[in-house]
């Protein structure tokens, strides 16, 4: 059996990261997980072809040569996933769809023409599909039973991606979140019980990943990797030798919640490991925000400081913010400004409030009336609410658009990430090597860590901010300040740098949509 997997072309928006694409020479940010553990779980005598839309388009002979068409694809990809069901079904192909957005809004997915809808997770739907499809039947929605265990879950199919397309390749360590924030569709589609691979498994994943020749950044794109820390721990442990046997080939990205700056032996075990990053959904410095939507991890201990640890200790954080709650009062777009600028925050990403499908905040509104239809697009920067926000719309979205302003211009985010830079503690390398004799702070004079691969991002990065920029006189004065006080983060610093870009260009877009132009139009409170 021929298979197409296709995985449809995502939307501009704060992931994709496009100016990061450009400057590393790659295509897109992450490979599609999903997809390549689904060619996994069915037969090995298939014969798979990928084509991942964000980095190369279909050509007329992979239509052609395709017996069976399968597709995935999460809410943000609707549009792109309907238009590919409706042209599989115009050359005659069986159409196989699965994943996050089929499994929430199925009857788009069926009204689209899909012969099989794939609801819920592979290791227990696909070989449902398999004997179904075994028996002659030609469609049909196959629905799940129960949630499977994760040892189930095969080595995903790395080898049929073109590695040099992706800037990280993501791997999945658990599924599910404890937690039951009311905006959240994770627990409908994962549950609130945490299932886990073995660290063994893991390893195998990272190993084939290695001997595939990938030296580069690995996303564990768990909903909470430290949810259960225990399970954390047990990975971490076997995870900081593996590392170091193959030379640290991977530095790690992945999501946790704030309360990781409460367990700072946690934090080391994953500075120890090369974690580099770290998405927290901070989502609003105000309380009654967070106690409104169940987000009682972010009150139980103290929010700045939560994150100010975690920084502190090595890991980089990326924190979410989200506008538009029924809690929110006015000035809520200000008191994120002044939290984020309190606390050397960098990378921020500012989103509005979008409902999802299956979450208990969806079934609020509508039970409410305040739903406007039931479409929806999870673009978190798109200024439509798909409901009747508790205040003025165009308020919130006034304030959005201000914030948006202020934290992505370049020489705010800059000032945050030399701030940011300063007060991280230096890596385990420099650490020790000498001390001041007058503080007694280790430093370092090591040259930058640069793989011969990167320089040719380097190099554009000096051209963009140090030479062409009007704000180059900063990037040069901070960079000359990073290697005199903190050195052995000038490599951290410059990624910073290169992920500013991305916000640049979105504050740019969002502005001209705003038909606003020009200096500040805030300043925090």
């Amino acid at each position: 059996m021929r298979v197409l997997l296709i995985n449809p072309e995502f939307p501009n928006s704060f992931w994709s990261l496009q100016e990061s694409c450009t400057l590393l020479g790659r295509k897109t940010l992450m490979a599609p997980l999903g997809l390549i553990t689904l060619a996994a779980l069915l037969p090995g005598d298939w014969e798979f072809r990928l084509a991942d839309l964000n980095t190369r388009r279909l050509r007329p002979d992979d239509w052609d040569w395709a017996e069976i068409v399968m597709l995935s694809g999460m809410i943000v990809q609707r549009d792109g996933l309907i238009d590919l069901i409706r042209e599989a079904k115009a050359r005659h192909k069986t159409v196989v769809v699965g994943g996050p957005f089929a499994t929430s809004v199925p009857q788009d997915i069926l009204a689209a023409g899909a012969d099989f809808l794939v609801r819920g997770e592979s290791e227990t739907t696909i070989p449902v599909w398999l004997a179904a499809l075994q028996a002659g039947e030609t469609h049909g929605v196959i629905e799940p039973d129960g949630r499977p265990e994760m040892s189930l879950s095969p080595v995903p199919r790395f080898d049929l991606l073109n590695l040099d397309d992706y800037i990280i390749v993501g791997i999945q360590t658990s599924r599910g979140c404890p937690f039951n924030c009311e905006f959240c569709d994770i627990i409908n589609l994962y549950g609130r019980k945490p299932r886990y691979k073995s660290p063994d498994q893991v390893l195998a994943e990272l190993e084939t990943l290695y001997n595939l020749g990938w030296r580069r950044e690995v996303f564990i794109c768990d909903d909470n990797f430290i949810g259960n820390p225990t399970h954390a721990r047990a990975i971490l442990e076997k995870l900081i030798p593996w590392q170091k046997s193959h030379g640290e080939p991977f530095g790690f990205w992945t999501q946790a919640s704030a309360n990781l700056g409460q367990n700072m032996p946690l934090v080391d075990l994953l500075t120890a490991a090369n974690f580099c990053n770290i998405f927290i959904g901070v989502e609003s410095p105000d309380e009654a925000v967070l106690v409104g939507n169940r987000k009682y991890q972010n009150v139980k201990d103290p929010l700045g400081e939560s994150l100010t640890n975690i920084r502190a200790n090595g890991l980089g954080v990326l924190a979410s913010f989200i506008m538009g709650f029924d809690q929110e009062t006015k000035g809520a777009g200000d008191r994120i400004c002044a939290f984020v600028a309190q606390h050397n925050l960098p990378v921020v990403m500012v989103n509005l409030l979008q409902a999802l499908p299956n979450t208990a905040l969806w079934d609020r509104l509508q039970e409410e009336n305040r739903l406007f239809g039931t479409k929806v697009t999870a673009d978190m920067a798109d200024t439509n609410f798909n409901f009747l926000p508790a205040r003025p719309a165009a308020e919130i979205t006034a304030e959005y658009v201000r914030a948006v302003d202020y934290l992505y211009k370049p020489s705010n985010y800059l000032a945050r990430s030399y701030q940011d830079i300063l007060a991280m503690r230096p890596t385990r390398a420099a650490a020790g090597k000498h001390k001041d004799q007058n503080s007694g702070t280790p430093k370092s004079r090591q040259p930058i860590r640069v793989r011969l691969k990167d320089l040719m991002a380097l190099l554009r990065l000096i051209w963009r901010q140090g030479i062409l920029a009007d704000f180059r006189g900063q990037f040069w004065r901070q960079l000359v300040g990073v290697y005199r006080h903190n050195p052995s983060r000038l490599q951290k610093y410059l990624e910073k740098c290169g992920w500013g870009e991305n916000l640049f260009r979105i504050r740019e877009s969002l502005l001209a949509r705003a038909g606003q132009s020009g200096p500040d139009k805030m300043t925090p409170v």
